[in-house]
């Protein structure tokens, strides 16, 4: 979400900086985040019905008022240990090209204002998928927290929404 200040000072108003909010989670022990207005909700751990033959990085489904939707665990889609899901973990309820999908993290932190200006860009690296998954970094309290591309992460032609 941008908002833009605005301040009338006599007959002139001045626009302060757009600000850019996140939420930041944590996956593997370390720190991403989304745009907040990517995410629906956030949901407590709830256990999830395993579908045969599906990719490590899908748990499995979840009924979500009526909606079957497809929970990723985050931190096996990007290569790193798979979570150990327990009651201690989130899920983050995400729309990718108009369907929900529940990303499992280990905690949800907290919601980052930047200004646009402030957020890097992903270092060159020789992956495909790095460069891909991840669209920046912003320094943030003494951490690296990565920017996902959630389009890239849950991509259309797995999710069969081409």
């Amino acid at each position: 979400m941008q908002s833009q200040a605005e301040v009338q000072i006599g007959d002139q108003e001045i626009k302060h900086a757009q600000q850019s909010e996140f939420v930041s989670f944590t996956v593997a022990g370390q720190a991403f985040c989304l745009q907040i207005t990517q995410i629906r909700e956030i949901r407590r751990w709830a256990p999830v019905t395993i579908l045969p033959h599906a990719p490590m990085d899908v748990l499995g489904v979840m009924n979500l008022r009526g909606a079957v939707i497809p929970i990723y665990d985050l931190a096996a889609r990007f290569g790193l240990q798979q979570t150990e899901a327990s009651e201690r973990n989130v899920v983050i309820v995400v729309a990718v090209h108009g369907k929900p999908v529940g990303l499992l993290a280990e905690s949800v932190s907290e919601i980052i204002s930047i200004n646009p200006e402030e957020i890097q860009e992903t270092p060159q690296v020789e992956s495909r998928y790095t460069m891909e998954y991840i669209q920046g970094i912003i320094s943030h309290d003494e951490t690296m927290v990565r920017i996902i591309n959630l389009d890239a992460v849950i991509s259309a032609p797995e999710q069969g929404l081409s």
